[in-house]
């Protein structure tokens, strides 16, 4: 037995949690990411301060960054390996419930020890408390329930010893990670209790390749076998599975169509002959031509989220069928498919097993070739896209003051696909790329192309404004020997960018590169091209009628990266992006590239709808025709 406080049995514990998968044995918890408050300092604080055994102690800058830092390590480390985070209650606690829910959402596990009131109620209300008439047990840290995996309080000090096994239990569950809330008070932290040894023993959580079972497998290979031009789509399960080369070698066998979402993003090479790219809203041609007459969709390891299907409007041959594999039964059961539920890479095989048997073969002969083909001409037209004198904005719907005004500011300008592009091409093969919200996702689940695995982090499940900077510095700390570059607008940068500061105290160096086109550019792009105005999307100072609608603001987003001790770069011409791509790689402390991009110059269309809640009545013509089309692209779509 050991007597100690609940906080320091809590690190002690945390240092001997293992995981294994596929053999391989890994230390699961590489430390504990602070902003220390009075509701952990004189807690876990003391206890990390006294012996934090191999813990690494992180200090967060704010609390929701630190926490996205927390996840985007454990998804670069494909799920094996986390950082803890812990916060003070209150403010702290509440800013961390972002971060839970992007986690959440991508299956990530994020382990998070907010701090909470006193058990003993003695001292009440205190400080940073919040206080509901109704009921003395909620707290700010009830906000947890609806977007965690696991939510737990303590009480007292025992309660740590099932509330953790629970927390590990969800953590190292390939189907159901997510966000793992443990509120603990902060009274309850400094009380002692007389510990068993066996709580401390080193464990390790076995992370198993569970195949789907043979009832399963024959179902989804009967649908297959009589598929005639079936697509595969890849999702994060596929990355998470580490089953991208068996992906590979499935769709070639059998000679099937490959697509990829967001998630799933580089756990297949862009190279390999049968992937078409991206697929759904944010899709290329070349992926949503195929969708459109494929005739069963395969489905391995997503979810089908709106973007991917086009809002389930991309499948549109009459007879399509949808089988999944999926580690979640949940997830397994979308689009009303044939299942199997079970790990991607162990059910490919097993499924391989049963259509080898059958003599499978597709019915495609150069139908796949024949749309990478149109879709890489595309790609050479969308790289050397230029402001030059037959220029044209890509997006129609815009102010038709911005990009004079804009150019008037940074002279001519450039566009965001010949950057993009040009970046492409001039970063290292293993350099990992991470983005998250505005146009800049669907710009690079289009364009971006890698051959190198788990490359790309994009967290697009959320579409978490300000993931960017925290995510880029998570997958540097995963991967400390790669260039990692944050691709991030304006407004994402402003939403968040504070673990800039983190990245340059750890000598951990990331490359953020903002493309400023002065505001929400992705969000102006729809409410414009659904008949509305120009309204706070902008970033425009007040006129004279006391509108948004005034001058646009001029921001040198590099000085403020250098007050922090970044080298910093400022671009407006082709010329000084590429001595500043070229000079960032030389350099050992964290870059900030500030390019200034046109609005209305990013990528669009390519075949899929998008269904956004829109006015069903309106004085506006404008907004009555989109209405009507939207009405006419609901007809397409299935109904559930």
């Amino acid at each position: 037995m050991a007597i100690m406080t609940m906080g320091q049995a809590l690190i002690r514990f945390l240092d001997n949690q293992y995981v294994s998968f596929d053999g391989k044995e890994t230390k699961f918890v590489d430390g504990i990411f602070t902003v220390f408050g009075h509701g952990i300092v004189c807690g876990i604080g003391q206890a990390l301060d006294e012996n934090p055994g191999q813990l690494k102690v992180y200090q967060g800058k704010n609390e929701q960054g630190m926490a996205h830092v927390a996840a985007s390590f454990a998804k670069q480390h494909n799920r094996r390996k986390i950082i803890a985070c812990a916060s003070s209650i209150g403010p702290g606690a509440c800013n961390m419930i972002t971060a839970a829910a992007t986690a959440t959402v991508n299956n990530v596990p994020l382990l998070l020890f907010p701090a909470d009131t006193f058990a003993i109620r003695q001292p009440d209300p205190v400080l940073q408390q919040f206080e509901q008439p109704y009921s003395l047990a909620v707290t700010t840290n009830d906000a947890y329930k609806p977007v965690c995996r696991y939510w737990d309080r303590i009480t007292r000090p025992e309660q740590l010893m099932s509330a953790m096994i629970n927390a590990m239990r969800v953590l190292t569950d390939s189907a159901n990670t997510g966000a793992v809330c443990v509120s603990i008070c902060q009274d309850v932290e400094g009380e002692s209790f007389d510990y068993p040894e066996s709580f401390f023993k080193k464990r390790v959580h076995k992370i198993v390749r569970n195949p789907a079972c043979d009832e399963e497998i024959e179902d989804i290979a009967t649908v297959i076998a009589n598929a005639k031009k079936p697509l595969l789509i890849a999702g994060g399960g596929v990355r998470y599975s580490e089953a991208g080369e068996a992906v590979e070698a499935f769709v070639e066998k059998y000679n099937i169509a490959l697509a990829e979402t967001q998630n799933g993003k580089s756990a297949v090479l862009s190279s390999h002959s049968h992937n078409l790219g991206g697929v759904g809203v944010t899709g290329n041609a070349a992926a949503n031509i195929i969708a459109k007459e494929a005739d069963v969709i395969i489905g391995v390891g997503t979810r089908f989220s709106d973007f991917t299907t086009a809002s389930k409007s991309l499948f549109q041959n009459p007879d399509v069928k949808f089988v999944t594999i999926n580690t979640d039964r949940f997830d397994a059961y979308k689009m009303d498919a044939i299942k199997a539920v079970g790990d991607a890479k162990a059910t490919l095989e097993k499924l391989d097993e049963a259509l080898a048997k059958l003599n499978y073969k597709t019915a495609y002969t150069t139908e796949i070739a024949d749309a990478k083909a149109v879709w890489a001409a595309e790609m050479e037209k969308l790289s050397a896209y230029c402001v030059d004198d037959s220029f044209e904005p890509l997006i129609a719907a815009r102010d038709e003051r911005s990009i004079p005004e804009m150019q008037k500011m940074y002279g001519r300008g450039l566009t965001q696909t010949q950057v993009l592009a040009y970046i492409r091409d001039n970063i290292a093969d293993d350099a990992i790329a991470v983005a998250a919200a505005g146009s800049l996702p669907g710009c690079m689940q289009r364009m971006w192309t890698s051959d190198v695995r788990d490359t790309y982090n994009m967290e697009y499940g959320y579409s978490c404004m300000g993931y960017e900077i925290a995510g880029a510095l998570g997958s540097k700390f995963a991967e400390p020997d790669r260039e990692v570059y944050a691709f991030c607008g304006d407004g994402s940068y402003l939403m968040l960018h504070s673990e800039l500061v983190t990245s340059i105290q750890e000598n951990a160096k990331i490359n953020v590169l903002l493309f400023d086109n002065i505001g929400f550019g992705c969000i102006n792009n729809l409410q414009m091209s659904n008949g509305i105005g120009n309204l706070a999307t902008e970033f425009r100072k007040r006129d004279e009628n006391g509108n948004l609608l005034g001058d646009l603001m001029q921001i040198d987003y590099a000085m403020n990266a250098a007050a922090y001790g970044a080298k910093t770069y400022s671009v407006k011409t082709m010329e000084e992006l590429k001595f500043a791509l070229e000079d960032s790689k030389k350099q050992t402390v964290s870059t900030l590239i500030d390019i200034k991009v046109l609005p209305k110059t990013m990528t669009d269309g390519y075949g899929a709808w998008w269904n956004v809640g829109l006015a069903s009545v309106s004085g506006k013509e404008s907004v009555q025709n989109a209405y009507k089309n939207k009405a006419e692209n609901i007809k397409k779509a299935r109904k559930y």
